[in-house]
């Protein structure tokens, strides 16, 4: 849909998007998102990680043939590749799309498997930037589980919003939720957590990046630890990373 010139332009169809779910519950913005034809095919990028089973299930219910693209960037842990072969069939997920990097990439910039500890801009950018352009390339929107409360360039979220650089739609269907919202969905629906939540593991991605969190730290904290890196380069613009800051700790008042 985003290549034909005879559509609207991505801005004014977001604009109009926006303005017709903006009181709407967030399954009911995905829900309806799926069947809407001003989005064109639309898929979910979804990490099987710490938080992913919400908008997983959501996108089970409401439409369970929709692509699901899975970045397995070669050093993800055993326990989320064991939580996604369990969710997949769990959820009853039809179109499950596992994204690698290319082979003649990695052998040229990573033959040893250290490039995350010299450059882990680069590695980011092989194992998950890269494949996860290429796979989105026929799509026209793509649902993401970027949140308001994770401050930054985020703050102002809206439920729809254009790409920069590619003309594609990224949807936001918890762009309202706080984290109690996510856990209180996770417990209502009895969905099964990623088992390195409960091993001190609130954020999980590449194990040779990921470390355990002690109490009171950032729920990121773990992820490159002792860098300035916060972000692994999925969300682009214009095939660059764009990162955002660690969001603050929710604070019971």
């Amino acid at each position: 849909m985003r290549h034909d010139p005879l559509i609207r332009p991505a801005a004014d169809r977001v604009a109009e998007l926006n303005r017709r779910y903006a009181h709407h519950a967030a399954a009911d913005v995905l829900a309806h998102a799926l069947r809407d034809p001003a989005l064109g095919r639309t898929a979910l990028v979804s990490s099987f990680g710490a938080e992913s089973v919400v908008l997983l299930h959501m996108v089970a219910r409401a439409a369970p043939e929709t692509p699901v693209l899975f970045l397995d960037t070669g050093m993800l842990f055993p326990e989320t590749l064991a939580y996604r072969e369990m969710l997949v069939a769990r959820l009853g997920l039809r179109d499950l799309r596992r994204l690698t990097p290319d082979p003649a990439e990695l052998a040229r910039a990573d033959p040893e498997g250290r490039l995350h500890l010299d450059d882990p801009d680069a590695c980011c950018a092989r194992r998950k930037t890269r494949p996860l352009a290429r796979a989105l390339a026929p799509f026209d929107a793509w649902i993401t589980g970027r949140k308001r409360y994770q401050g930054g360039a985020r703050a102002a979220l809206e439920f729809f919003e254009v790409e920069p650089g590619t003309g594609r739609i990224k949807v936001n269907p918890l762009a309202h939720w706080r984290p109690g919202d996510l856990q209180d969905y996770i417990d209502n629906n009895r969905l099964p957590r990623h088992p390195l939540v409960a091993q001190g593991y609130p954020s999980v991605g590449c194990m040779p990046c990921t470390g355990r969190v002690a109490a009171g730290e950032d729920p990121r904290a773990g992820r490159w630890r002792g860098q300035a890196k916060t972000e692994c380069g999925i969300h682009v613009t214009g095939g660059r990373v764009a990162r955002a800051p660690r969001p603050p700790q929710e604070t019971t008042p």
